[in-house]
């Protein structure tokens, strides 16, 4: 009796090259609307945040703008060098991870006031409470400086005509630099935080009813409910988007800070983003200023690999 030997099939062979074509290909073809509505934000990111890195370089050169970048001189770190070693240095990075800092510190405040939202009954006062706090958002931020320079003007602002009233003595907000972080700050959390609470609300929608039932069943307590089911459902979103502003910790809005900054105040509004600007558009200092922002930029990328490290480590949700 022959036995015949049965050929079998690696499964851990490659597919060929014009195999993968043709399963991309099919595979595109199936879901093609959805590369479609992608198609935007790809093209978005490509020609405002791609091709401009071409433009990195300048901060390695000495740019004369009659010879173009690439026939600009290099001078290596040069900018880098300058830009350490002077005076403002440490100011700038003083001033820029204070109020990063600061406005990290307040990052629970959209979660809290998400799960404060979810737990409305009274689904009238919900959505009012959801219009009134997204509202803001909405505002230019030129709007809202103009109503933070009116509302605390120390003649005619409501805010010092109240502490007047109240037996105080009118207070210089706007021209103090102890103050400036925390209008800063807090005028932009005032702004943010309806819009913030978006995500987590929408994570908490998902959220299985039956596990709430099952508590309540057990005993437990509408802070226990809380603890033990809403945060750990919502807390893959909530380690995302720490990861995400982590990635921008040293990218402050400068406008906002620029248009509230002035001479009084400049010892704790000075920032880099405001330095880069000073020195870019108004100095003309176009290699000097890029090579700041390069500096800004790496430290923010080094923050968000090492963030996203720890949480990898630490959780099963990260970036990447």
């Amino acid at each position: 009796m022959e036995i015949k030997e049965v050929s079998t099939v690696n499964p851990s062979k490659k597919i060929s090259v014009p195999g993968r074509v043709l399963t991309v290909k099919r595979s595109f073809m199936k879901s093609w609307q959805l590369y479609a509505f992608l198609l935007p934000a790809v093209l978005y990111f490509t020609i405002f945040h791609y091709i401009p890195m071409y433009g990195v370089q300048i901060g390695f050169k000495d740019y004369i703008a009659t010879l173009g970048i690439t026939d600009s001189p290099w001078v290596g770190f040069e900018h880098f060098t300058r830009f350490y070693n002077s005076y403002y240095f440490w100011r700038l990075i003083k001033n820029t991870f204070a109020i990063s800092f600061y406005q990290l510190a307040l990052f629970p405040l959209p979660i809290l006031f998400a799960l404060s939202l979810n737990e409305l009954k009274n689904g009238a006062f919900k959505k009012w409470m959801q219009t009134l706090t997204y509202a803001p958002h909405f505002i230019s931020v030129v709007v809202v400086v103009g109503m933070l320079i009116a509302f605390l003007d120390p003649i005619s602002g409501l805010v010092n005509n109240v502490i007047v009233k109240l037996g105080g003595e009118a207070i210089p907000f706007l021209t103090s630099p102890g103050w400036f972080r925390h209008i800063y700050v807090w005028s932009g959390e005032w702004q943010s935080l309806g819009w913030g609470t978006i995500i987590y609300l929408a994570a908490l929608a998902g959220v299985n009813p039956e596990l709430h039932e099952s508590a309540s069943i057990d005993g437990a307590t509408r802070v226990q409910k809380i603890w033990y089911i809403n945060i750990p459902s919502i807390m893959p979103a909530i380690v995302v988007l720490f990861i995400l502003n982590i990635g921008k910790f040293m990218s402050i809005g400068f406008e906002k800070v620029l248009l509230m900054q002035n001479a009084l105040n400049s010892e704790t509004s000075d920032i880099i983003q405001t330095f880069v600007y000073q020195t870019g558009i108004i100095g003309g200092e176009y290699d000097f200023s890029a090579a700041i922002g390069l500096f800004d930029s790496v430290i923010n990328l080094i923050l968000l690999i090492i963030v996203n490290y720890f949480a990898r480590r630490v959780s099963e949700n990260s970036l990447w």
